[in-house]
């Protein structure tokens, strides 16, 4: 899996600099695209979020916004306004490298905060859309690499249904409100979505990008640490759920998989997530697995009342389903000590029964 990082924030700033050098002796006070702002707003908007970023990680804010940006009071040129976003790319690009990969640090949409690779992934998105504005203003062409443009996608667009055969970039330029794809309705309003973490006492539950389970169902690490046996089959074929739902462009990540991380060494021990959102009756059902070694120890019953506890405290969920093989005493003993009730058997051929060869649990809302 190619990894998200620095090596992205620069290739994404070089690229867009390149193109718009082209246009330096242009008027750049004319309109950015579609947009509101100028050409050179626009770039000191790119710039002062790729500052903010870098702030944000290097400094480790947890709960607010790091106060300061960038002006091009001082800029007197285009070439001006240009080194000040190499600059602060840079800057980025250097606080990506540095940061360990288990910090996060604030970020308001959609779950609080972000890690380096959600970071990265932001900073990219902000170049390259904005260059293109900024291109679309001047008159002159960019297109940015396919593959950049599919790292993004697959990262902080999950809920976005990758569009057949390589054109990623008209699918980010759809994906943020700039552009047009057959049989998608243009969009007005518009978001990207950084992976989910639910803390637990000895673990974090990391949210999967559908990157990382592309990686996992294909045999790699999804980016992850992992103990020694890991990770477990039952964590691939979840992640093989994770990319069939981000195909068919029905995937939400908070309703997806989970690795989960110990704290103390930041290594994988295993899977845990939900089959899909809630449906009609507001039903999820969870599932989740441990690598053997972390076997024992309680984890999987810390996870599970963690993400039982995130997963009900929301408004579409009314209560969570498990099954469990009736062979399974250790598992049968999670979902116990987790708070489900068994409320009945499955039979081999899914029909509720007696005698069948699951149990099932339910664990609603007190």
């Amino acid at each position: 899996m190619r990894a998200m990082g620095g090596d992205q924030v620069e290739e994404a700033v070089a690229g867009a600099v390149a193109a718009l050098r082209s246009g330096t002796g242009q008027d750049w006070s004319v309109r950015a695209g579609r947009l509101e702002r100028s050409c050179r707003g626009t770039l000191e908007h790119i710039a002062s979020g790729l500052l903010g970023y870098a702030g944000q990680l290097a400094g480790r804010s947890a709960d607010r916004s790091a106060p300061f940006g960038i002006t091009f009071d001082e800029c007197e040129s285009a070439e001006d306004v240009l080194q000040v976003v190499e600059t602060a790319g840079a800057l980025l690009a250097a606080a990506v490298r540095t940061t360990p990969r288990e910090v996060r640090a604030f970020h308001p949409f959609p779950f609080g905060d972000a890690d380096r690779e959600g970071f990265a992934a932001m900073g990219v998105t902000e170049v390259l859309v904005h260059a293109h504005d900024v291109a679309e203003g001047l008159g002159i062409p960019y297109e940015p690499p396919a593959a950049l443009c599919a790292d993004v996608l697959t990262r902080i667009f999950p809920h976005v249904r990758p569009e057949p055969g390589p054109d990623h970039w008209r699918t980010l330029l759809w994906a943020t409100g700039r552009g047009d794809l057959p049989g998608r309705a243009p969009l007005t309003t518009w978001h990207w979505s950084t992976n989910l973490v639910v803390p637990a006492d000895r673990l974090t539950l990391q949210g999967v990008t559908p990157a990382a389970a592309a990686d996992l169902r294909a045999g790699g690490t999804g980016g992850f640490l992992w103990i020694k046996d890991g990770p477990f089959e039952g964590t691939r074929d979840a992640a093989g759920m994770v990319v069939k739902a981000y195909e068919a462009g029905v995937h939400r990540p908070e309703w997806g998989m989970f690795v989960l991380v110990r704290r103390e060494d930041g290594r994988a021990l295993g899977g845990m997530g939900f089959h899909g959102a809630p449906d009609e009756e507001g039903r999820a059902e969870v599932g989740y697995d441990l690598t053997e070694s972390a076997r024992g120890n309680g984890y999987a019953t810390e996870a599970l009342r963690a993400l039982s506890a995130w997963a009900l405290a929301r408004e579409d969920l009314t209560y969570l389903f498990a099954t469990v093989d009736r062979a399974n005493s250790a598992s049968q003993g999670v979902v116990s000590r987790a708070g489900f009730t068994r409320v009945g058997e499955i039979e081999a051929d899914g029909q509720n029964g007696r005698g069948g060869g699951q149990y099932a649990y339910e664990l609603r809302r007190a």
